[in-house]
């Protein structure tokens, strides 16, 4: 890795603006994560959070009417081959997850070394080295994955072909690991055992950048947050200072409760009705 890589921060963003389909999706966002700098973007369903992932994965590009000067940085690079960039900012999505488990010729261990070479599967013409071999088996364990290596992906429970993977995104060693909505589709049980590897990640000296609508997906070692409104940052700072009832009420535009129980945080419309009962239940 050069020197620049070393010592560029994750991410630069400055002036950037998107439209699609003649919709403005991002206006003039300012973003600037640091190298080791463990974030979480968080905002309601259309934000603006799904385009900013694309932004920084580099599928989308600024409009740069607002000025000469939009940028979009990733480790100190505006240019980036996507195949190169997956070796240093790993990614896991709940679409990515729902491409591989589609195949159910996919085996666990395939899925994981196929992160070198940024494909669905291992291509037949690429050669599998045992240094391949030895970091994959590295990146099942540190995902809390490593009795799965042998089973096919589609034949495991969603939080088990999740770890597979977080392994993937691993197993070339990234700088950096971005995670879109981690915990979808998760049980009570299997999300609190994904967000415990998520933590394990973390503490490896991994950068994490959270994106959700989870309050409670907020890892303790999280201790920033970035709030998104109609395409918008709407507030940027310490996450103790704005997961606070004030500032989700204004985001989400509805009265919300905040609770805290230890490092961790959840939050709650006050104005839901309750469920409606059945007509003769007791009670």
């Amino acid at each position: 890795m050069s020197d620049l890589l070393r010592s560029a921060p994750l991410l630069d963003i400055e002036n950037a603006t998107v439209y699609r389909g003649g919709s403005r999706i991002l206006d003039n966002i300012n973003i600037h994560i640091a190298d080791g700098e463990h974030v979480a973007i968080v905002g309601p369903n259309g934000s603006g959070k799904s385009t900013l992932i694309k932004l920084i994965t580099k599928q989308l590009y600024p409009y740069a009417g607002k000025g000469e000067n939009a940028k979009v940085e990733i480790f100190g690079r505006d240019r980036w081959d996507i195949f190169e960039l997956r070796s240093h900012l790993g990614i896991l999505s709940n679409d990515l997850q729902q491409d591989y488990t589609s195949d159910d010729s996919l085996i666990a261990a395939d899925v994981v070394i196929s992160g070198f070479f940024a494909s669905r599967g291992i291509p037949g013409h690429r050669k599998v080295t045992d240094d391949m071999i030895s970091a994959a088996e590295k990146a099942l364990k540190l995902a809390g994955g490593e009795t799965l290596t042998n089973r096919k992906l589609a034949e495991l429970s969603t939080g088990e072909a999740r770890r597979v993977l977080i392994a993937r995104a691993l197993v070339t060693d990234p700088r950096a690991l971005m995670l879109d909505e981690p915990t979808a589709g998760l049980d009570i049980i299997a999300r609190r055992h994904f967000l415990q590897s998520i933590r394990t990640i973390a503490e490896h000296h991994k950068t994490v950048l959270l994106v959700t609508h989870h309050v409670e997906e907020i890892i303790p070692e999280i201790v920033r947050v970035i709030l998104m409104k109609n395409g918008k940052v709407f507030r940027d700072g310490p996450k103790n200072e704005l997961l606070t009832e004030t500032v989700l009420t204004d985001l989400y535009e509805e009265p919300i409760s905040v609770y805290q129980q230890g490092p961790f945080f959840s939050a709650t419309s006050v104005t839901l009705d309750p469920l409606p009962r059945r007509a003769g239940a007791g009670g």
